[in-house]
């Protein structure tokens, strides 16, 4: 009789911890609730609001220091042609938070490097410290202060990433992000002060890489969740 009893307390015990597990492992997430395309669906939108929030932050910044310039009826109203920022940049931020857990898990290698979110909140305010210095500190010319901004990117994927699929995405999407950017001033739909790279100004590559290498950042994050809860489950199954 003190076996059974033994046996069934082990038992509990058991069923305690589990239970106890699979609440920790669940985080901040939902992925106990949920498959895996809702929950590529709740990042995506998660990644959306924070890029359209880090576009209207940061495209204030360049408009009020005339790096950018709108027509003149544009910032008078919401509806008018400059709407399509926010969104876009929340799509881009999307696509490109979603990717790199992707990649990454193609590739074999899951990103470990400072994964929590102190260094994700870091690697936001260098970001935007980035795009401050673009919009705000006067250098003695665009090259000076292109190599300047290259050198805080590279050093913000050195200290926040330092993966070779963060890096090689990270020239990718820049490059990618500056050529749109080229046409769409090209056609006019708004305009550089004093452009120095074509129609555009030398440093964009740098800021691009530097948004791509943080909202690539925030997606792991996110994913993490889910890779943590599916980790337990198969242990657990």
């Amino acid at each position: 009789m003190c076996a059974t009893l033994t046996t069934m307390s082990n038992s509990a015990l058991t069923s305690d911890q589990r239970s106890e597990r699979q609440h920790n492992s669940r985080g901040p997430y939902v992925s106990f609730i949920t498959n895996r395309t809702t929950n590529l669906l709740i990042r995506g939108g998660m990644l959306f609001f924070v890029g359209v929030f880090l576009a209207l932050v940061l495209n204030l910044l360049q408009v009020q220091r005339n790096v950018t310039l709108f027509p003149p009826d544009v910032i008078s109203s919401i509806f008018s042609s400059v709407w399509w920022v926010p969104p876009s940049c929340g799509i881009a931020s999307a696509m490109i938070g979603v990717l790199y857990p992707c990649i990454d898990r193609r590739l074999g290698e899951p990103h470990k490097f400072k994964r929590e979110w102190s260094s994700v909140m870091r690697c936001v305010a260098v970001f935007v410290g980035i795009n401050h210095a673009s919009a705000k500190v006067d250098f003695a010319n665009n090259v000076q202060l292109s190599l300047t901004l290259a050198a805080l990117s590279i050093g913000l994927w050195w200290t926040f990433d330092r993966s070779r699929s963060g890096f090689g995405l990270g020239i990718s999407i820049a490059l990618l992000a500056t050529l749109t950017t080229q046409i769409l001033v090209y056609n006019g739909v708004f305009q550089y002060t004093n452009p120095d790279f074509l129609y555009i100004r030398s440093w964009l590559p740098c800021i691009f890489f530097a948004g791509v290498i943080t909202m690539g950042n925030i997606g792991r994050q996110l994913a993490l969740y889910e890779y943590k809860f599916l980790q337990e489950k198969t242990h657990l199954d």
